[in-house]
């Protein structure tokens, strides 16, 4: 009796181990066995560095005490280093994609990869392939190699584009500033006004203080608080966003069109900036956009978009110096 109800036991034992190792084995090999669908990355304290690769370019965040950096030289936006982090520890599938949709949306569109391993010192926590693609809201397509399966994923919560996060471009990590810069540090504006040239101005710090022209000659009479006041905004200037997403021919269009006004920023220490602002214009209508328009600066060649709440402070005539 005793022997019969070993052997029965045993028989269990080994039965409950078998299922068990069914079970894994079912699991890791279907379409979301954890072996395909790892894509998370769960830090014991927190992640401390990703890394992002293309076909042409590789970029790093490293963080280093509380900041971040962009490939360990430039401080990184907080704001769009924080949210990369909330969505690779955060994302989840949202839904499979079929070999034959994948084919269509990736394949045939011939959409390159972008390869994310996050990090927690020298610890690999994820690793995933990140096909960005206009096919779903969420922006993207991803496997956690290259032969497995893929899938929409998505972060819980958030019904958005996440993919357009997971780039490359320096400039999209960099902070979003045009300009800041104390009044100490500012020798001249020189403020071109083109549909209206009667209302350019110059300011020129003189003798430790600021003086007013027009047309190249000294003015009489501006109110001295307001050339403080003007000065006082270029503390800090930022813009909305890069226009990474134009492609060649409308940016040479861009520029090609008559500007609004120049503004040419010179510095104590002998930089010089000089900004350019355009209109921009529904490309559907044709309609003027009455929130935002293109800017561009002389070191580089990119277009980036502004919001006139931001830049309407320096966007002023010369009477605006002058007692009402």
């Amino acid at each position: 009796m005793i022997r019969n109800l070993n052997s029965k036991n045993i028989l269990l034992a080994v039965l409950l181990i078998l299922t068990v190792a069914v079970v894994m084995l079912l699991r890791n090999r279907s379409p979301f066995g954890r072996d395909q669908t790892s894509f998370s990355a769960n830090a014991a304290v927190e992640i401390t560095r990703i890394e992002l690769s293309s076909d042409t370019a590789v970029l790093s965040l490293d963080r280093k005490g509380e900041k971040w950096f962009v490939n360990g030289m430039h401080e990184a936006r907080s704001s769009e280093v924080s949210f990369i982090t909330h969505i690779v520890t955060g994302m989840k599938i949202k839904s499979p994609v079929s070999p034959v949709l994948f084919d269509e949306l990736v394949i045939q569109q011939n959409i390159r990869p972008v390869r994310i391993r996050v990090f927690e010192n020298r610890k690999l926590l994820s690793s995933f392939l990140v096909y960005k693609t206009n096919s779903n809201i969420y922006g993207n397509i991803m496997k956690v190699r290259e032969r497995a399966k893929p899938f929409i994923v998505h972060l819980p919560g958030f019904e958005g584009d996440i993919g357009s996060v997971f780039t490359t471009a320096e400039l999209f990590w960099l902070p979003f500033t045009l300009f800041r810069f104390l009044p100490s540090e500012i020798a001249s504006v020189d403020f071109e006004n083109i549909a209206d040239p009667q209302a350019s101005f110059k300011i020129e710090r003189s003798n430790g203080s600021f003086s007013l022209y027009g047309y190249g000659n000294l003015t009489q009479g501006w109110d001295s608080a307001r050339v403080r006041r003007y000065i006082s905004y270029f503390t800090l200037v930022p813009f909305e966003n890069w226009a990474l997403d134009i492609d060649e021919e409308e940016r040479k269009k861009i520029i090609a069109g008559e500007p609004l006004c120049n503004i040419t920023f010179a510095e104590t220490k002998g930089g010089k900036i000089k900004l350019t602002l355009w209109e921009k214009k529904d490309p559907e209508t044709g309609m003027k956009d009455t929130d935002r328009l293109w800017g561009k600066t002389d070191n580089r060649e990119e277009l980036f978009i502004l919001r006139y709440f931001d830049i309407d402070p320096l966007l002023k005539k010369i009477s605006y110096f002058f007692p009402e």
